[in-house]
């Protein structure tokens, strides 16, 4: 029989120092999850070193050998991490009484589901918890921007003269799927995993020089945009643009947009730790702005960048340009909105207002 899906709190912490010769694993927040006939498994992201430090001076407790469980236990959370984020696990086994680690993964047995299994924030409403709001983080491609169709016919056309599946051209369902959203380097080994990486390395600059020429062109922002940005500028929000987009690509992106002074910060995937769908680059914005995810929220449009914000611990507002609405939601957008004039956005604007005393431009 089937079993449900969920996501276990994050609050609880799990000492790990085992090290490999290509992973050092230390104090880390964990979920957990059931899948369909498969035990419950552990899952541990890469923390970033500022959320490590925190973790280490809030704990103590011991490694894996002594089997200790720090007492954080179940409680109610409005950030809880999609456990698709994160890497499992694979060290030495142990047991206790309700717990058993086995060799090649760490399964849980005799465990109940939590009382709430929800994954994130379950509607446009919930960013009234977020009061008081100081801050929005952006994606670019597809979010500020409807650049997606010009990435894909890039794509297109340069895979197919390369011979890239026997020379028939890309679907866009597979550019959805396989390409949108993901960084250059992991898509050299995503698209040519038999080429050298200096040959794939070239194509993809090659590709992104072709989809400069053609966004100077034909780049439009996200209708709505500006009123946005002017209610933002009104409420003298910290903004920041986060994407997975070479620097090159954004930059020009913000030039033709007119938005080049409007962000604080532009974070580079490819230049932090990790590039999403790993939080890194939504957490190394939010320590440059210097605000707590607890106060902001993220406009994305991928499902690589909403797993991104939502590991990162903020709500995700997610835009369906391209993307379908039932995949970013699996990711964990909070609601998913169709351009920046949409009702359900203004609505979540509106209850923040009610709920902090915002002044900001009304629909």
């Amino acid at each position: 029989m089937a079993s449900p899906t969920f996501t276990f709190n994050p609050n609880l912490y799990l000492k790990f120092s085992h090290q490999t010769q290509s992973n050092n694993f230390d104090w880390t927040p964990c979920s957990w999850r059931k899948e369909h006939q498969r035990p419950l498994e552990f899952h541990f992201p890469l923390a970033s070193l500022a959320r490590r430090d925190r973790i280490r001076r809030a704990s103590s407790g011991c490694n894996m050998q002594s089997a200790a469980f720090l007492p954080r236990l179940p409680q109610h959370h409005s950030h809880l991490c999609r456990s698709d984020n994160f890497l499992v696990s694979h060290h030495s086994t142990w047991t206790c009484p309700k717990w058993k680690l086995a060799a090649s993964r760490i399964a849980v047995t005799r465990m109940s589901p939590p009382a709430s299994t929800s994954h994130s924030l379950s509607s446009e409403t919930s960013l009234a918890a977020l009061a008081p709001l100081e801050a929005i983080l952006f994606d670019i491609d597809g979010t500020l921007c409807d650049s997606d169709p010009i990435h894909y016919y890039a794509f297109r056309e340069m895979l197919q003269e390369v011979g890239f599946n026997g020379g028939i051209p890309i679907t866009e369902e597979f550019f959805v799927k396989k390409i949108s959203g993901m960084h250059n380097e992991e898509l050299c080994h995503v698209l040519f995993p038999d080429w050298e990486i200096q040959k794939a390395s070239k194509f993809m600059e090659d590709k992104e020089e072709m989809f400069q020429r053609l966004a100077s062109e034909k780049l439009e922002p996200v209708k709505g945009l500006p009123k946005l940005l002017k209610w933002i500028e009104g409420q003298g929000m910290r903004r920041a643009a986060v994407t997975n987009a070479p620097r090159p690509n954004a930059e020009l992106i913000l030039s033709l947009l007119g938005l080049n002074d409007f962000f604080e910060t532009l974070v580079i995937g490819s230049e932090c730790e990790r590039a999403k769908p790993f939080p890194h680059p939504y957490l190394k914005a939010l320590e440059v702005l210097g605000v707590s995810e607890k106060h902001a929220f993220v406009f994305e449009d991928s499902v690589s960048g909403t797993k991104a914000g939502v590991a990162a611990g903020m709500p995700v507002v997610a835009l369906g340009t391209r993307n379908p609405e039932k995949l970013l939601t699996e990711a964990g957008a909070a609601f998913v909105i169709m351009d920046f004039l949409d009702p359900k956005l203004w609505k979540a604007l509106d209850e923040l207002e009610k709920d902090a005393g915002v002044t900001g431009i009304k629909t």
